[in-house]
């Protein structure tokens, strides 16, 4: 018998991974040499905090942190979660029942895509948006139904024409990856009504609940009233306390959506190497002055970004969330498309970023900067950006 990936049926269903020719242009140009600047991927460059690694080696050195561990997560770091939830927003949480511990966002959404969908179900997702929220849909053989979520004072409408279909469920993220939108408190409370007048599970993801500037408190989801009746809510502490490549997060809300995504985690895994979760307790609870110093650097590499641009003539509004720039194309340039402009800033001007068709067809008139470079790295890339404008 011969294999042939072409009868891989879930393989067909995944689409084409746009970013892949951009990385394929990043590679080769190092390969001869080159120095490219790299605004793509948003992996943070500053390292974890030392308390946290010192956690993480003082309880690596303990044999009986090498066991097993439990798919919902360790029991004091679900007591820490839901500390963070009521001090951070005065949120009640019964650390049994509603909230698990996840190997990060994308493997907590993907899993409960599957916790919750039955094959060919529907789940209304941001166009654009952070492809798992697609694609964890997708991977649990369940299809996708887009809302365009690029204007703000359309937002709840198009939403709301997107829940008239009869969807299971819907994706929604503030402090939004890539667009950088953000939402006020009203915001979800209209949410909550939504989803109860449509009978629809809400997912928010709260990546960058902490990366926030000039006075701007990102609210949770679970702050609306009602909210925990109809939806949850995933948090990762991969931005916050950069901590990217330890892969953890948690899930909380909604006690039965919970209860269905740690069923189905008990079969799939026996959670997080114990000493991650303990550093994550640590994270959590002590002092939260690095979380404030990450968005520091942030927001001054946010305004060494844009206040480049805009003096070569590429003017772009001041996000007030997230680590990234989300920049309308030049008009000379927007024919092109993000994907063939993504490639021309690479060949032309050593700079690398994300195409906005990367995150939904309604992002092709946009490119994502991740502001993982630091503020000298950021106005030698405005300088070779300048020949774009002459």
């Amino acid at each position: 018998m011969s294999i042939n990936s072409e009868n891989f049926s879930l393989l067909s269903k995944l689409p084409q991974y746009v970013f892949s020719s951009v990385n394929e242009l990043k590679y080769e140009a190092r390969k001869k040499g080159e120095d490219i600047i790299d605004f793509g991927m948003g992996n943070p460059d500053q390292p974890t905090p030392r308390h946290i690694i010192e956690k993480l080696l003082e309880s690596a050195i303990q044999g009986r942190n090498h066991r097993y561990s439990v798919s919902a997560g360790l029991p004091k770091l679900r007591l820490a979660i839901t500390n963070w939830y009521k001090r951070n927003y005065d949120v009640e949480l019964d650390p049994d029942n509603e909230t698990i511990v996840t190997i990060g966002s994308k493997e907590g959404l993907s899993h409960l895509m599957i916790s919750l969908l039955a094959p060919g179900e529907t789940v209304l997702v941001p166009d654009p948006c952070y492809p798992i929220h697609s694609y964890s849909v997708l991977i649990a053989r369940g299809n996708i139904k887009e809302y365009n979520s690029i204007k703000d004072e359309n937002l709840l409408m198009n939403i709301e024409k997107g829940l008239k279909t009869k969807p299971k469920a819907l994706i929604i993220s503030f402090p939004s990856n890539p667009t950088t939108q953000t939402v006020d408190i009203d915001f979800f409370t209209k949410i909550v009504d939504l989803a109860k007048k449509y009978s629809v599970i809400v997912i928010h993801d709260f990546a960058y609940a902490d990366i926030c500037f000039d006075n701007y408190k990102a609210p949770s989801f679970l702050q609306a009233s009602g909210a925990m009746n109809v939806g949850v809510e995933s948090f990762s502490l991969s931005k916050s306390y950069n901590m990217a490549g330890w892969r953890v997060g948690f899930m909380s809300g909604n006690r039965e959506v919970i209860s269905a995504l740690k069923r189905v985690k008990s079969y799939l895994d026996y959670g997080i190497f114990q000493p991650i979760q303990i550093a994550a307790i640590t994270a959590l609870n002590e002092t939260q002055d690095c979380v404030k110093q990450t968005a520091n650097i942030y927001k001054q590499r946010r305004n060494r970004l844009v206040d480049g641009l805009s003096k070569i003539g590429w003017e772009i509004e001041l996000p007030k969330a997230t680590m990234f720039v989300w920049a309308k194309i030049p008009e000379q340039y927007l024919g092109m498309g993000s994907l063939e402009f993504s490639k021309k800033l690479i060949k032309d001007c050593k700079v690398a970023v994300s195409p906005g068709v990367g995150f939904g067809p309604s992002g092709d008139e946009f490119v994502r900067f991740a502001l993982i470079e630091n503020e000298q790295r950021i106005q030698q890339a405005a300088r070779s950006m300048k020949k774009l404008f002459v």
